[in-house]
């Protein structure tokens, strides 16, 4: 069960990407569209809202001009720091094994 909760919150194709971008530093909405390969502006807001909602990501509007709109891991979504690191290192072995590079 607790398994699926969690799978419930990661789903998708792009929020472990987002999470993944988000661990070492705050990034603006444009810089994650950079580092998150592949993924169009409005798939991105709709995935950040959602990881707000979860409680994982914060959003911060800074009173520049233009407006700048940041986005950073809450202490909680932190938490998945671990998760995300050992996922990118069995994605490593993983493709060394397909690949025949091990």
């Amino acid at each position: 069960m607790a398994v699926h909760d969690a799978m419930d919150i990661l789903n998708g194709r792009w929020k472990i990407s987002i999470i993944a971008s988000l661990c070492f530093s705050t990034l603006r909405f444009t810089d994650l569209l950079r580092e998150v390969e592949g993924i169009s502006g409005k798939m991105l807001s709709r995935e950040l809202k959602n990881l707000e909602e979860n409680q994982l990501v914060t959003r911060t509007v800074l009173n520049t001009k233009p407006i700048t709109v940041e986005y950073e891991l809450t202490e909680y979504g932190h938490t998945l720091k671990e998760v995300i690191e050992s996922l990118a290192k069995w994605g490593h072995n993983h493709r060394k094994k397909i690949t025949g590079k091990l």
